[in-house]
């Protein structure tokens, strides 16, 4: 599995780890944990540690803008954890699509206290 939930996620506060190539697949683990805090909340925060993440499989693209489309006005913030230049890059892209507002973070620690100020 290339995304997995981060077990420091709590209450409308999730985390995910996305490894290696992410797959259609792979948003069935994500996609259900924020629909529930969604559910729960109305709104949540996400962090996305992709420091190991290489690319997202052409299959994935789909349910990619699919998650942008249907959580962009539920999340409120999202924190983008790694440690490459594009990856920061991808927190400038995650604001129009993705969330209310986004920041990139090379510390896992300094993100998760953004999420929860």
């Amino acid at each position: 599995m290339t995304i997995t939930k981060s077990d420091r996620s709590t209450g409308d506060t999730l985390g995910f780890v996305v490894s290696g190539e992410v797959t259609k697949a792979d948003y069935d683990v994500m996609t259900p944990a924020v629909e529930a805090a969604v559910a729960e909340h109305g709104t949540v925060k996400l962090l996305l540690d992709v420091t190991d993440f290489t690319w997202e499989k052409v299959g994935a693209w789909g349910a990619d803008l699919h998650f942008g489309h249907q959580f962009h006005e539920k999340v409120a913030r999202m924190a983008l954890v790694g440690n490459k230049k594009w990856e920061e890059w991808l927190a400038h892209l995650a604001t129009p699509f993705y969330a209310q507002e986004a920041a990139y973070f090379e510390d896992q620690d300094a993100a998760w206290a953004w999420l929860r100020s």
